[in-house]
């Protein structure tokens, strides 16, 4: 398994960041106690669990390989669970997991919406479990309240999705029709890459939204989508803007059904099915969340809670919610990101933070 990472990162093998995980936790560890108390677990008794919508999506499938490969590295297995973007079945694989022994229970989760995040939240709190949330949780939702939710971490999505609706801008020479593909409603990073969207409208006035639809994420509904939009708009559409890698790939498929070799498409997750096509230029742009990365940080600093590396009290406040690193892909970069290399230091205790570009407003 490969990280995405940044391609000017210092490269360190997997073994040494596992020696030098294993060390701290051999300090630190020690007998299984009470979750709640930093520190209380030996690094084999850690439970290490990532959560995501369905693993037919390559970004969350590369999400759970990287939290996969971050377990390796501390000699420990990672329970991957999906709960195809149904927040009940999602709720319900939480309460099981938290019915049961959560003392060294490390949680990197994926609510399906804001809204599920507060039970989750309360959840973990209540049964000792260590949480890391991702990409979605209400605004008034403050992680500091909690002592068992160590982090929560996203991207920032009005930064992401005027970058890539700037890039169609100038793919379509600075005018014309274009339709947005958007993704689940109840998220913030499909409200937060929209309003980037429209950030990136005022300052291309002579490019024109004629349509928005949701797709939900989804490849399937984003093929659809695309199909009736193309009938709908015809030779008035020149660009098409997605929230998500996945609904542009679906908007491929239609444009191909359709013959159409006029029409830019910008997504944002760098799958490899996006990099390959912006490759062979079927494709204009998309940005990089290095879902591999997310998949083990988030079990990284857990584990180092958990094992008493990290002391949870010592978290910076800006570090408890927090924007992490990401990357405009382009044919002119592209070649960086297909062919990563690991940089195994993200992972170590006293680097977990080192993507931040610092607070959550």
């Amino acid at each position: 398994m490969k990280f995405t990472s940044r391609p000017t990162a210092v490269v360190l093998g997997l073994t040494l960041a596992a020696a030098a995980l294993a060390g701290c936790s051999e300090e630190a560890g020690g007998g299984s106690a009470s979750g709640s108390e930093a520190g209380a677990c030996a690094p084999e008794d850690v439970v290490l669990v990532g959560q995501v919508r369905n693993e037919s999506n390559p970004y969350e499938a590369a999400w759970l390989d990287g939290g996969d490969a971050f377990a390796e590295q501390v000699g420990l297995t990672q329970d991957r669970l999906t709960y195809d973007g149904d927040s009940t079945r999602q709720q319900e694989q939480i309460s099981q997991l938290l019915a049961g022994d959560t003392e060294c229970l490390v949680m990197n989760i994926l609510p399906n919406g804001d809204s599920d995040t507060p039970p989750i939240v309360e959840g973990a709190q209540e049964a000792g479990a260590y949480l890391v949330t991702q990409w979605n949780k209400p605004a008034d939702l403050n992680v500091a309240d909690y002592d068992q939710w160590l982090s929560h971490i996203t991207y920032n999505g009005v930064e992401s999705g005027k970058q890539i609706g700037d890039a169609l801008a100038e793919a379509i020479g600075g005018s014309g029709g274009i339709v947005a593909l958007q993704g689940i409603l109840d998220t913030g990073a499909a409200k937060d890459r929209f309003a980037g969207l429209e950030e990136s409208l005022a300052a291309n006035p002579d490019v024109e939204l004629l349509d928005d639809q949701t797709a939900n994420f989804s490849r399937d509904e984003a093929l659809a989508v695309t199909k009736t939009l193309l009938t709908k708009h015809g030779d008035e559409l020149k660009g098409i803007w997605a929230a998500n890698d996945d609904m542009a790939l679906g908007a491929l498929a239609a444009l191909e059904q359709a013959g159409r070799t006029d029409v830019a498409v910008v997504g944002i997750d760098a799958v490899p099915d996006a990099l390959t096509a912006i490759e062979d230029g079927t494709m204009t742009a998309t940005v990089s969340s290095d879902g591999p990365w997310q998949g083990g940080i988030g079990l990284a600093i857990g584990y180092c809670v958990a094992t008493g590396e990290l002391a949870a009290e010592d978290i910076a406040d800006e570090d408890r919610a927090w924007f992490a690193e990401q990357f405009l892909i382009t044919s002119d970069n592209v070649g960086d990101f297909t062919s990563p290399e690991v940089d195994a230091a993200d992972f170590e205790c006293d680097n977990v933070f080192s993507r931040s570009q610092g607070a959550i407003s």
